[in-house]
């Protein structure tokens, strides 16, 4: 004990206080000179976990602490350091009202809860929007909308593009050349990703050309990111159809009819499709702050283009939101109900009637870059509210290829090539019904 003193070292230096959580030890010292924590001479897997690291010791300490509560006793106010303008040990902190701006800035803006809202409403609104998925895809559209479904497009589309006068000069040639714009000229990736736009405007620029043989061409525009809003109602459900829907291209001339009256009186013997257990409702996103009685086209005052002609769906570019073929079949007719419906509104008023004296005619054309999908749509009747009575009428053409393949590399398997390099498998008939489609209402059938 003498020599301890004399030489001025103490038993238990700073630095190595067992009761502390902080043992300052090398790695060389830790693995050999605290073997004797352990009762058999080693180092137990918990001693270590507790010793050689701070940050579990730290967070050890803090299991179980509860947080204070404020206990605010009335009439008894506390001593802050508001005064002060700064931190004060012993005195409490300061609680100051929300700060608010005086001018308007939308980046701090903070809406109040939805019942107190003016448009709030105890009965739910049922909304389909660009990004819903329905479950059971085109049966329950086809049940949304009151509509009636006929496999292919009428026939008399498919008689425009026979006549010669209705074709572009070396069209086979100069379609190919569109589809390896968009698949090869225009990128330089391996697989490109945003090429569906490309060729869906490549296609409409070769279908514009012949605006000097039709010129009822002239009178049509193209319109991008409107917004929709329709309302109408199944039983006692409120239902709308609101968002932006594509590529919508207008004319100043409607589509003529394609079903003649008795066609349209026979619908009333078509008995809706059921799909119980399942909700006809499912999927469609509930909101309780909407407008009853919005319908809107998307345009405000006087239009020069009132009259919507083919809206144009490009599915697989959003990441966020990609819907199988089913669903976006479904997708385009409840987009083209809702724009034949809200122009129903504008020229009939509110007032649902069982049948049109004029029905409305919209097309769709939907694609993913090689599928596309063609819809027509016609709207008989604006009284949805039952299953019986007139139905609307849908002509559906699904799933036509417009080429096989486009490979930049070819895929080649066994040395055996599978895909060839390029361009494979072109279709002229797909591109034939997308000409038909544009140029219906430009041509006499």
């Amino acid at each position: 004990m003498l020599v301890w003193q004399l030489s001025g070292i103490s038993m238990f230096p700073k630095t190595t206080c067992v009761g502390a959580a902080t043992l300052r030890f090398s790695k060389s010292v830790y693995n050999k000179d605290l073997s004797w924590f352990s009762a058999y001479g080693g180092r137990s897997r918990l001693q270590a976990r507790h010793y050689g690291s701070r940050v579990s010791a730290r967070k050890a300490r803090n299991v179980g602490k509860q947080p204070i509560e404020n206990v605010h006793i009335p009439g008894l106010e506390p001593i802050t350091y508001a005064e002060k303008m700064h931190f004060v040990p012993g005195l409490a902190k300061p609680v100051f009202p929300p700060w608010k701006r005086e001018l308007r800035d939308p980046r701090y803006f903070r809406s109040p809860p939805s019942q107190e809202m003016p448009l709030y409403k105890e009965t739910p609104c049922y909304v389909f929007n660009q990004r819903t998925s329905i479950l059971e895809g085109v049966r329950q559209a086809l049940w949304l909308t009151k509509s009636m479904p006929i496999s292919g497009l009428p026939p008399q589309f498919l008689s425009l593009t026979e006549s010669p006068a209705n074709q572009l000069p070396n069209q086979e040639n100069r379609v190919q050349n569109a589809i390896n714009h968009a698949r090869f000229w225009d990128t330089t990736e391996e697989r490109p990703v945003k090429y569906r736009s490309t060729l869906l405007f490549n296609l409409l620029h070769l279908c514009a050309t012949l605006q000097s043989s039709h010129p009822l061409i002239g009178r049509r525009m193209l319109s991008e990111k409107y917004s929709l809003a329709a309302s109408w109602k199944r039983g006692k459900n409120l239902l709308q159809v609101r968002g932006q829907n594509g590529l919508l291209y207008n004319s100043m001339d409607p589509l003529p009819r394609i079903s003649g009256k008795q066609q349209v009186l026979e619908t009333a013997d078509h008995i809706l499709e059921t799909f119980y257990p399942v909700s006809p409702l499912v999927d469609l996103q509930i909101v309780n702050v909407y407008k009853e009685e919005v319908n809107c086209t998307g345009y405000r005052g006087k239009q020069y283009y009132p009259h919507a002609h083919t809206l144009y769906f490009v599915e697989g570019e959003e990441t966020r939101c990609k819907l199988r073929p089913e669903q976006f079949r479904a997708k385009m007719i409840m987009f083209l109900f809702g724009n034949a419906l809200a122009r129903a509104r504008m020229l009939y008023g509110t007032k649902p009637y069982s049948v049109l004296d004029h029905p409305i005619t919209i097309q769709a054309v939907g694609t993913n870059g090689r599928l596309f999908q063609f819809i027509v749509f016609q709207l008989n009747t604006t009284d949805l509210s039952g299953d019986d009575g007139i139905k609307n009428q849908v002509w559906l053409d699904e799933d036509a290829l417009l080429y096989d393949s486009a490979k930049v590399k070819p895929v080649i398997f066994r040395k055996e090539v599978k895909i060839p390099a390029g361009l494979a498998g072109y279709k002229p008939e797909t591109f034939s019904k997308f000409l038909a489609l544009y140029l219906h209402g430009a041509v006499d059938y």
